[in-house]
Parts: structure tokens; sequence; C-alpha cells
């Protein structure tokens, strides 16, 4: 690979040129192929329904992945200097993008491009080399282009944790974003951080439903003038952004709840924002009015979903979203029974998406899609302000994230070490499942704090390590927010209530299924769930009959009225991260011990001698958490 990227780098100006033309004809292709994900039109009667349409609510699935996860130290009580304020909507023009020298005649297409979940992925599948290359060929035919974001783009890699999500928005400020919509990682780093990073933010942060004590934080919506025509983009965040974000960071010094999402049972107060939002963007002369949401797709976002708030929801001809990862293209019914065009694009711009809103009023939607193995700003060579702008963003980590810090005789995984989806990429696994890397990541908490057991969020391990030298870039990518190795002590019973919770969707996913260290358990899903949860998605407690049995610690079978010392991060054990409320008043024995990356670099320095061995060889763990789907 060192003498392919040497070769690349001795790549003359014509073939350069040549790369770049390479990669502009691909653009077209793609454009072309993709053409046929969505269709819609001012006039419906004029046009052919698509053969994917959905005549109602579309099935939500369970299949993508919804974030969830924590990071950064707590801030619970925003400062006077960053006191949430609604900003007055109004007129706002496209954020500027490169100019284009030569005259084009104007084709009177509009086409917005749109990623989602970057995840700090910049270098990563399309780029933001080839976004700018995208954008610029698009110009180039007479289009005008605009960039929106739909959320979670600041958090995922050491490049977001290590400056606070700062440089992924100097990033966006460089590619010319207009409006971005805050997702649940938004919120990762602390409240203050987010509203210092939004302030910084040259293009519009919009959510409807974003509240301070009842009182918006951003604008809902705003609207930019393009070509002559007004669109309204209006902003909704998903209300599980409370327990998939740090609880705390939504909270005052009372533990109370000052931020919120207008969340509650039904959905209403989601859809009455967006609705009221789009209303207001239509009465100040919206002529297309465009939802960019961070919603998902997930059963257990209900009732949140893209689809419920398209259901309950009219006046808006397209909802861009994210959060779940996934990549569906589909149309379904409004409230009134209007046509509504929903997209997304999946994850650390494997895809960037497009929205073409045509001279005549039609309205079709689809992707740019790389699946190269390598990034295609490294395979065309790509050379352009945003290939200098990544660049400079990664030498703020230097090179001590490419220092080896230990080797694997093994695969580590996150993912089922067999299925694949219909698109042949692997399925994951760590949030419903037990793998090798969830049983080497809770060996780590236990041992290196000598506690009882040792427990860790399924989404807060996110990426597969494969056998060979690992440098502390990949760990930091498998552990990427920062968060602290913990000790408190905890009863058998609270330890079930756990357990109970963690496992409460299985075998759906779960960003709070627990990966095990010092016990093992079975989950018996004929069972069906019967964990309560309030309005903000906190545990409050069971109703039925549980179906995670036979627990052992140590292996002997646990006993309720037994205390037990428990190892994992503060996320988890202190700040009811993904709303393990049970853990709430256990005595704290060991606080912040140290950084959960360097927790998982000492347990292999110290406990393995430096190397993973055979004792994880198996992809699906050590058979300490066993599922029982048939009643015995």
């Amino acid at each position: 690979m060192r003498n392919l990227r040497n070769r690349r780098r001795a790549v003359s100006g014509r073939k350069k040129a040549g790369a770049r033309a390479v990669w502009i004809a691909l653009i077209a292709m793609m454009m072309l192929v993709s053409a046929a994900c969505g269709k819609n039109t001012k006039k419906p009667a004029a046009t052919e329904t698509p053969a994917a349409e959905a005549t109602a609510t579309p099935e939500v699935t369970a299949e993508a992945a919804p974030e969830a996860t924590p990071t950064g130290e707590a801030e619970p009580t925003p400062t006077s200097e960053v006191s949430p304020g609604v900003t007055p909507t109004g007129a706002a023009e496209a954020t500027p993008t490169p100019e284009i020298t030569k005259t084009v005649e104007k084709s009177g297409d509009i086409v917005i491009l749109f990623t989602g979940d970057v995840h700090c992925g910049v270098d990563k599948g399309i780029g933001y080399a080839g976004l700018w290359e995208i954008r610029r060929h698009l110009q180039e035919q007479g289009d005008e282009v605009i960039l929106v974001d739909d959320g979670d783009n600041i958090q995922g890699e050491p490049l977001g944790t290590m400056t606070r999500g700062e440089e992924l928005i100097n990033l966006m400020n460089k590619m010319g974003y207009s409006v971005a919509v805050p997702g649940n990682h938004e919120f990762d780093y602390g409240m203050e951080q987010f509203l210092a990073l939004s302030k910084k933010a040259e293009f519009n942060y919009i959510s409807c439903n974003f509240n301070y004590k009842g009182e918006l934080v951003l604008q809902p919506y705003v609207i930019c003038e393009i070509g002559g025509r007004k669109i309204g983009f209006v902003g909704v965040t998903t209300p599980e952004t409370l327990t998939t974000s740090t609880p705390m960071y939504f909270q005052d010094g009372n533990k109370e709840y000052v931020y919120g999402f207008l969340q509650d049972d039904t959905g209403k107060g989601v859809y009455d924002a967006v609705q009221k939002a789009t209303d207001a963007a239509r009465a100040e002369g919206a002529e297309y009015v465009v939802v960019v949401g961070h919603l998902g797709n997930e059963a257990e976002n209900k009732p949140y979903t893209y689809a419920d708030v398209i259901a309950n929801t009219d006046g808006f001809d397209v909802l861009l979203d994210g959060h779940s990862h996934d990549t569906d293209c589909v149309t379904m019914n409004n409230r009134s029974g209007s046509k509504v065009l929903r997209g997304a694009c999946g994850t650390k711009l494997e895809n960037v998406g497009w929205c073409r809103i045509a001279s005549d009023g039609t309205i079709t939607m689809g992707l740019y899609s790389w699946e190269g193995e390598i990034s295609a700003p490294e395979a065309f060579n790509l050379d352009n302000e945003m290939t200098a702008a990544v660049a400079e963003a990664f030498k703020v980590l230097g090179d001590k994230f490419e220092e080896v810090v230990a080797t694997s005789a093994v695969d580590l995984t996150i993912h089922d070490p067999v299925a694949v989806d219909e698109n042949d990429k692997p399925i994951r696994m760590i949030r419903r499942a037990e793998t090798n890397l969830g049983d080497l990541v809770a060996d780590a908490y236990r041992v290196q704090s000598g506690a009882d057991i040792g427990i860790c969020n399924g989404g807060g391990i996110r990426e597969t390590i494969k056998a060979g030298d690992i440098t502390l870039r990949e760990i930091m990518n498998v552990h990427p927010y920062g968060n602290y190795l913990c000790v408190i002590e905890l009863t058998g019973q609270q330890i079930l209530d756990a357990l109970e919770w963690g496992a409460h969707s299985a075998p759906g996913e779960n960003g709070g299924f627990l990966q095990v260290s010092g016990l093992t358990y079975e989950v018996h899903t004929y069972i069906d769930p019967t964990c309560t949860s309030d309005d903000y998605g906190m545990f409050t407690g069971i109703t039925g009959e549980r179906r995670v049995k036979n627990v052992l610690v140590g292996g002997e079978p646990i006993d309720p009225d037994r205390k037990y010392t428990v190892a994992g991060h503060n996320y988890l054990l202190l700040e009811n991260g993904d709303g393990y409320t049970m853990f709430d008043g256990a005595p704290l024995l060991q606080d912040c011990v140290k950084l959960d990356n360097q927790v998982l670099i000492d347990y292999i320095r110290d406990s393995l001698s430096g190397v993973i061995g055979e004792e994880y060889t198996e992809l699906t763990g050590q058979g300490r958490i066993v599922f029982v789907e048939e009643q015995q």
C-alpha cells in the first residue's frame, strides 16, 4: 500500500486532470443510476407514481442502527455567556461556493446536496474533497447548488474527540454548508460546547423542537433564496437525544431537565412543532419546504421516526433524514394524502444525497455512492481546496495516533461474522448480541479496576479491529467519546434490573445493550419485554415476567441482596446514559480513574502482554450471553 501511495503522489498534473475527468464521469453516471430513488412534483396528476412508492406509513425497519452513545465531560449548567435565545428567522442567502470562472448557461434547476451521520469521516468514502468536486460539476453544468447536513457530523473519531468538534465545524465552514440540524451526537461535548460551536458555525443550525425551559434555542427554520426561488428549511431533532447523548448535559445542577425536544408519549409535541415551522415558512413565501431531520427509521425511534412525522403533518415536500445510518429513499403520503419524498445517505460519506428541484417543479432524489476500499479522494488523487483543508485538520492529531500500542492475533468485531444486509454490508451485532470485542472491552474495565463485574454499552464500542498491529488511532476509533473508568457498588437486584433494561429491545438493536465480564446471563426472547420508561426514555421499572434469567456472577447464581462492585464508564454508571437510572445513588468507589481508550491499552499491555490472543478467537464471544428463543 505504501508503494501505491508513493506512486499516487508522483502523478503528474496531466494525470491528475485525467483522474478528475474520470471522477466527473462517474458522478454523472451515479446520478443517472440513482435517479429512480424517488420522484415528486408540484403537479401530481402529470407524474407517474414510482414503483417503490408507499401509499401509507411505511413499515419501520429494525435493521439499521440508531445512533446512541455519549461522550465528554459533564457540563450541566450553561454559563451566561452561552445562554440560549432564539435568533430571528429571516431569508438567508446560500453559503457561497467556489466560483465558476467560465460563463455557464443556467439550467433552472436547484440541487440540494445533503450529508448525514458523517461522524468525522471527512476523509472516508466520497470525502469532503469528493463532495467539493460533485458540487463543482453540478455548478459547471448550470445547476444552483446548496449544501445541508442532517446531523451527527462532529463526533465519532479522534479528530472530533481531540478538538471537541471544533475542527469539524471549521471544515463545514470551509466546505460551504448553508444549513444543518443538530443530531444527538452534536451534544456529546457538553451543552456549553455545542452552543459555542453553533456560534462559530458560518451556516444555520436549525431545530424546531430543541428548547430551553420551553423557549426555542435555535431558529426553527430558515429560508434560503436560490436561483430566484425561496426554499424553506425546517430542522427537527430526535427526542432520543436526551438518552443517547449524555443526559446530564440537558439537566441543571439539581438533575432537573431544563433542555428538551418536546418529547411525550404520542409524538404530538414534535409533530406540532414541525407543522408550525412549515406553515411559517410557507407564510414567509417559501415555494418549497424541506425538512432537515435527525429522526431515523427504527422501531425504537417511535413515535419520532421520519414516517411518524410525515404521517402526522403536511405542507412540506421533502424530508432529508439521518440518525439510523440507512440509505432508504421512499415516497409516502402525508396526513393530507400528498406525496412526500424521504431520503437518507448512510454514514461516513459512503454516500452523498442529492435532491433536484427542476425548473418545472418536479422533484427527484438519489445518492452518489462510493464502495471502494480506499476513499474516492485517494483513488482519484483529487486535489482541491478541501484536500488541503482536511489534511491541515488532521495535522492537529500529529504522528502520535499512528503509533503501534498493541497487537492482535485475531480479528475483533462489532459485526455478525457471516450475515450481510441487502447491500452486502456487514450487519452490526454489538448492540444486540455478544461479540469478542465486546468481551475484550468489558474485561478491560473489570480487570483494570479489580471489580467483580465489568459492563459496557454496545453503543459505546464503535469500530472493528483487524488482526495485526493496533495503532492508537484504532483504539480511539473503538472508544471515541473520552469517557472515564468508574466503579460503583450495586446490589444484585440493581444488576438484574440493568440487564433487563439492556435486553429490552433484543433481538433488535439497542445502544444500551450490555456487553459483560465476570457474569453470564440468558435472554429469553419469547417473553415480551416489560420494562417501563418515562417521557425522557429513562428506566422506571419492570411490570411483568423478566426475560433475563440464569444470571451467574463468577460462576455462582447472583444474589439479589448481595453487594457487588461494578466497573464501567461514567456515561453509563454516573450519568444515566441510555436510561440506566437504577444506578442512581450507588456508592461511588472509583471516580474517573482514566480514559476508556487508555483502559483498553493498559489491559492489553499489562494483562495480555501486549498481544490479544486465542482466548478471543471466537468472533461471537465466549458464550457469556445466550439467547433462548423458545420456551423449554
